[in-house]
C-alpha cells in the first residue's frame, strides 16, 4: 500500500471522521472504500438494457393503459 496526501473541505473531512466513529473504523478505510467504489462505478458500468426508448407508437396514453393493452388479445 503507498501513502498519498489529498486535499479535503473540512466538511467533507468531518463527514468522514463522523462516519469512522459510528462505524468503528479508520478514517483511511472510509476513504479507501470510496475510492474503491468510485472507480467501480466509473469503470465497470452495466450497460443498460439497449432496446429500451428506441421505438415510438404514436399513444400518448400507454402509461395509463398498459394492462388493457397488453391483455387485449389474451382476453378476445
Amino acid at each position: 500500500m503507498k501513502r498519498t496526501t489529498i486535499f479535503a473541505d473540512d466538511n467533507l473531512i468531518n463527514e468522514i471522521k463522523e462516519i469512522s466513529k459510528e462505524e468503528n473504523r479508520s478514517v483511511a478505510e472510509i476513504i479507501r472504500e470510496a475510492m474503491q467504489g468510485y472507480i467501480k462505478q466509473k469503470r465497470y458500468k452495466k450497460k443498460g438494457i439497449s432496446f429500451i426508448g428506441i421505438g415510438s407508437s404514436g399513444r400518448r396514453d400507454i402509461a395509463e393503459r398498459h394492462e388493457e393493452l397488453l391483455w387485449k388479445k389474451v382476453i378476445k
